[in-house]
């Protein structure tokens, strides 16, 4: 028998189903399954208190990871749009962490030091270390991987948590940034499967598209966006504001889960234009400031028209995972 917990770090995102834990576990799962732990943000019987970070995040995470007396972490690393990247620290939080933990962190979202990439003066990041600080006098081994785009392992490291995470980095850049010679005029944003499954996912090509668009261009995203809006929390904030200058204004009176998502959204309209290629209603598209597209041509013929055919044009056809590096 096994003695090891293995905890699945969801952070708040829903539980992993059966045949989801079988593929992770694989062979192993029917001798493992009664060792699982299931992370539920919301159970907060589950917390215990660990510290309150250097930017006054209370810290409360599951009791099951921290009281452990050595931890083996595997995860993968890629570019995050706000963490930095993902992997590493961000297996306590939030992979362990509380709802009210979580919510405090994503706050920091909309600080400009939060973005792909960054980690040096990211409050996001900071707010993980500091987590991962509170056990840093046990063992935390790590093997983090890199995938590529079709999801094969193209580069694995291990050791400590910290060595094996900053060792990925180098990998991952390899992978999914992708140098851009300047901002251009137009950007057009793909958000492939499976990231076109809803707006919530497809955000992230907006996102990544930001980081190539000249101010005063337009950014064109093209998603299925298959299951709707996802979760509908950041379309209702932007449905509620009359302006994307608004929805600011209310990010900065308070702050709930999800609403970073929308505050992402609004600074792209504040500096740009933002079109949608997609399924969704045309008034879910109006609400989030997007201007819809039912034909992808006439959507691009129209913007060469604004912006000039001699204008730059990005095309980025992994948008959700592409992030352009400038220069």
């Amino acid at each position: 028998k096994i003695p090891h917990k293995f905890i699945v770090a969801t952070g708040v995102h829903r539980a992993s189903t059966e045949e989801e834990l079988k593929e992770i576990f694989g062979d192993l799962y029917p001798e493992v399954r009664d060792n699982v732990i299931m992370h539920d943000a919301r159970k907060e019987e589950d917390m215990i208190h660990i510290g309150t970070s250097k930017n006054g995040t209370e810290m409360y995470v599951n009791r099951a990871g921290v009281e452990a007396d050595e931890f083996v972490v595997i995860g993968s690393v890629e570019p995050h749009y706000f963490a930095g990247y993902t992997g590493g620290r961000k297996a306590f939080l939030p992979g362990i962490a509380s709802f009210r933990t979580i919510e405090q962190n994503h706050r920091y979202a909309l600080r400009p030091e939060s973005s792909a990439l960054a980690l040096d003066g990211n409050p996001v990041h900071d707010d993980m270390i500091d987590a991962l600080k509170t056990v840093s006098e046990k063992p935390i081994f790590s093997i983090m991987t890199v995938l590529d785009g079709d999801h094969r392992i193209y580069a694995a490291t291990a050791g400590h948590i910290h060595g094996s995470f900053y060792a990925a980095i180098d990998r991952a850049n390899d992978v999914y940034c992708v140098p851009v010679s300047r901002k251009a005029e137009l950007v057009i944003s793909i958000a492939p499967y499976p990231m076109d499954i809803d707006l919530y996912q497809s955000q992230k090509a907006l996102d990544n598209g930001k980081l190539a668009l000249a101010d005063g261009g337009i950014l064109l995203m093209v998603s299925k966006c298959r299951d709707g809006i996802g979760d509908e929390a950041f379309v209702k904030l932007l449905a509620s504001c009359d302006t994307p200058e608004e929805t600011l204004r209310r990010l900065d009176e308070g702050y709930k889960l999800g609403w970073h998502k929308a505050g992402k959204m609004a600074e792209i309209a504040v500096r740009g234009e933002m079109w949608g290629y997609t399924d969704l209603e045309d008034d879910v598209l109006n609400s989030c400031f997007i201007r819809p597209w039912s034909d992808l041509q006439t959507a691009v013929d129209e913007a060469l028209s604004i912006i000039g055919s001699q204008a730059h044009v990005v095309v980025l056809m992994s948008g959700s995972m592409s992030v352009p590096k400038i220069g």
